[in-house]
């Protein structure tokens, strides 16, 4: 690798992706550099950040904060802007090497485009963006040869799968889930979970919205559009597996029948990694996976009866157009109104049904 340090700007670094890839960067010091922050509402951990990684500029999306940020940060040469404008201009800067977007939901989608047009590598954890505009990201990347790597866990494995593969024929993709907290509970068993119970899931660590899509499978269910984008396969080559254990992080399965799969423990700072050193893969202190703890793995089928988004996603795939932009957007505010505890879990699925029956694509 270059002994010149990578410049990286972190779109969303005080959420669980940014924290985490902060951490990697930290790690890597040699090697990386930290050129942008971005958060929205999190003003306090975006001046710690800053005050800690010394980067050229940050950005608050909200500008209610910046008074606060700019005085906080005066005695530094940090340059600091506001507004969803600011964070979509700083991905876009000549020096960024990197872009690492991980900002959360639809506001993804802006910056993501600015950085690709301006040929940035980036690095993709927002599936949003793909969700919502995957046709005209894929055109862009291409148009201006600029490289998506993606950074879920899920992508991750499948792209790592891939590696080396060159144009072997895919039978199939297969995206493992974990089944989230409630996998075992049934149908009156859900109308009754609360929000702080969904926020509990058994093997990783994420920001809230994210951790809601785990519950309720909307989270894979945005993946496997997301999947559709990244690699290329129709809907009908992408099959979906529950895994509660979250150790085989994703499979891909190739026109002879054989199976490849990607496995370790269920931390994001592995994935983060290798997007940003691919196609190096860098020693690390990360914990390994140790078999005598680990010693079966089960798979089961996802339940559509009872985690309906799932199917939803399927059929937004299918449909094409706006649906499945319609599907995110519902789920945007069903997840935040779900969270306030002013709607039932399934109540989710019953509106975003609703929505979609109700929407033209």
């Amino acid at each position: 690798m270059s002994e010149i340090k990578k410049q990286i700007a972190i779109l969303g670094s005080t959420g669980s992706i940014g924290t985490q890839a902060l951490e990697v960067i930290a790690a890597n010091s040699s090697l990386f550099e930290v050129y942008a922050l971005t958060a929205n509402n999190q003003v306090d951990l975006l001046i710690e950040q800053a005050r800690r990684f010394q980067p050229e500029m940050v950005a608050i999306a909200n500008d209610k904060h910046y008074a606060k940020l700019k005085d906080a940060l005066a005695d530094l040469p940090i340059k600091v802007f506001a507004g969803d404008d600011s964070v979509a201009e700083l991905a876009a800067m000549q020096p960024v090497d990197i872009v690492l977007a991980a900002m959360v939901g639809y506001s993804g989608l802006k910056p993501a485009i600015k950085a690709i047009q301006a040929g940035k590598k980036i690095a993709l954890a927002n599936k949003e963006t793909l969700v919502v505009a995957g046709e005209l990201i894929c055109s862009l990347s291409e148009k201006y040869n600029a490289a998506i790597l993606p950074v879920d866990s899920e992508h991750s494995a499948i792209f790592q799968c891939l590696a080396g593969e060159g144009n072997n024929p895919i039978d199939k993709l297969i995206l493992t889930a974990s089944g989230g907290p409630f996998r075992t509970k049934s149908l009156a068993e859900l109308e009754h979970v609360t929000s702080a119970q969904a926020l509990k899931h058994p093997n990783w660590d994420m920001g809230a919205k994210i951790t809601i899509d785990s519950a309720s499978l909307m989270n894979k269910g945005f993946e496997i559009i997301e999947a559709k984008w990244l690699f290329g396969v129709s809907p009908e080559q992408i099959e979906v597996v529950v895994h509660p254990q979250s150790i085989i992080h994703s499979m891909v399965q190739f026109a002879d029948g054989s199976i490849k799969a990607q496995l370790g423990l269920p931390d994001m700072k592995l994935p983060i990694q290798y997007a940003l050193t691919y196609p190096d893969r860098l020693p690390s202190v990360f914990p390994r996976l140790d078999f005598d703890l680990y010693s079966q793995f089960t798979f089961e089928r996802p339940d559509t009866n009872r985690f309906r988004n799932l199917a939803y996603a399927y059929y937004a795939m299918q449909r094409g157009g706006n649906m499945p932009c319609i599907l995110n957007a519902a789920n945007e505010v069903v997840v935040a109104e779900f969270l306030k505890d002013k709607i039932g879990f399934l109540q989710m699925s019953d509106i975003i049904e609703e929505v979609m029956e109700k929407a033209t694509c």
